[in-house]
């Protein structure tokens, strides 16, 4: 199964430059019917640069507004430039680009109806796994929600590996969460209120290329737990939630 013409891998960035190089060349290397737009959020190293010198295009955001403000310029890209689809892609690695035409053959060729697919790391494929035990549990608690509202059985709700249809790129193309952890579980929730069928495929995941996560486990804890409270008001009142505050 190859990659569909037409597919934009949207890659958000946030000095990332010592591994977005080699995140796009593997990207283009691994599946070469895609493109690839990275999305500089605010970098002050060289992320850009040698983002469009590894092949991507790039747009870049004058500030740092966060990792879903720059997924949202990817997806509006993608949409206003008539892509079929766009799969989102992390900068650090993580992802492995080889998995992206089984996101994609999941997607399907329905574009009427908004199709999220996402790249479940808990669902069996197994790989590199960092998450600790308590924030393990919480993501499930997540998922258990989250899988009541889609109506399809989900273990990772806050992977941002995943890929989207032209339908479910409208629904998106609005404000789209702009805070961690907000930016995919929210994202979540707007969709499938609009109609949309999430579901997902098993992944696996790799070691960082390089540098550090953008979130410390502590601030990462702190931002799940707002998105649980986010979540349980979200499905008690019936609608999606506002971005979270970064």
């Amino acid at each position: 199964m190859v990659a569909r013409p037409g597919v934009l891998v949207v890659v958000p960035a946030w000095n990332e430059a010592d591994s977005v190089g080699h995140v796009v060349k593997e990207t283009l290397a691994t599946v070469p019917e895609v493109e690839v737009l990275v999305v500089d959020d605010g970098s002050d190293d060289h992320t850009a640069e040698v983002a469009r010198h590894a092949g991507a295009a790039v747009v870049r955001n004058d500030a740092n507004l966060g990792v879903g403000a720059a997924v949202g310029v990817g997806l509006r890209h993608a949409l206003a430039h008539g892509y079929r689809a766009a799969v989102r892609l992390d900068a650090d690695g993580q992802h492995d680009p080889a998995d992206i035409p089984v996101l994609l053959g999941a997607l399907g060729h329905d574009d009427d109806r908004p199709r999220i697919v996402i790249g479940a790391r808990f669902a069996g494929k197994g790989g590199h796994d960092d998450v600790g035990r308590p924030r393990r549990l919480a993501m499930t608690v997540l998922a258990r929600r989250l899988s009541a509202v889609t109506g399809t059985r989900l273990t990772d709700v806050t992977s941002g590996f995943r890929a989207h249809n032209r339908a479910a790129l409208a629904v998106l193309a609005g404000p789209y969460p702009s805070a961690y952890l907000s930016d995919t579980v929210c994202a979540l929730l707007i969709a499938s209120r609009a109609g949309a069928q999430v579901v997902q495929v098993p992944v696996g995941m790799r070691p960082r290329y390089a540098g550090r996560p953008s979130q410390s486990r502590w601030q990462a804890g702190a931002h799940l737990a707002r998105v649980m409270g986010s979540v349980a008001l979200d499905v008690a009142r019936g609608r999606p939630g506002p971005a979270l505050p970064a």
